[in-house]
């Protein structure tokens, strides 16, 4: 799966999506309720991580998108993905299908280029 583009766009998109969600659901609740302690700590490095894993995102999603040659509104939807909560899950039926037509073509193209017995 590492192997395309869209393949680890894929892995990198699955990974920040968890990372949102425990900074949204697990860090943050951490920090403002004060039955949980009110530590800032959790939200600081959540965040810190998931600000990194945002940028490999956003690289990632763009070496897709220029490698498949996906119009613009690829990346604004990608963009949209990655700021709702759990939106990485949802857009990865899109990526799954892209996945598996990339994977198709590679196929495809080393049938080809085999010499014929």
């Amino acid at each position: 799966m590492l192997k395309t583009p869209v393949g680890r766009f894929r892995v990198i998109a699955f990974i920040e999506g968890i990372s949102a969600l425990l900074l949204f659901f697990v860090a943050m609740p951490i920090k403002y309720v004060d039955v949980l302690g009110k530590d800032p700590a959790p939200v600081y490095y959540v965040g810190w991580v998931h600000g990194l894993l945002f940028m490999l995102y956003a690289a990632a999603g763009f070496h897709a998108l220029y490698a498949r040659k996906w119009p613009f509104r690829e990346a604004v939807r990608g963009f949209v993905a990655a700021v709702i909560p759990g939106g990485t899950f949802v857009y990865d039926r899109f990526l799954r299908r892209e996945y598996e037509r990339e994977t198709a073509e590679r196929v495809g193209a080393a049938k080809e280029s085999l010499p014929e017995t």
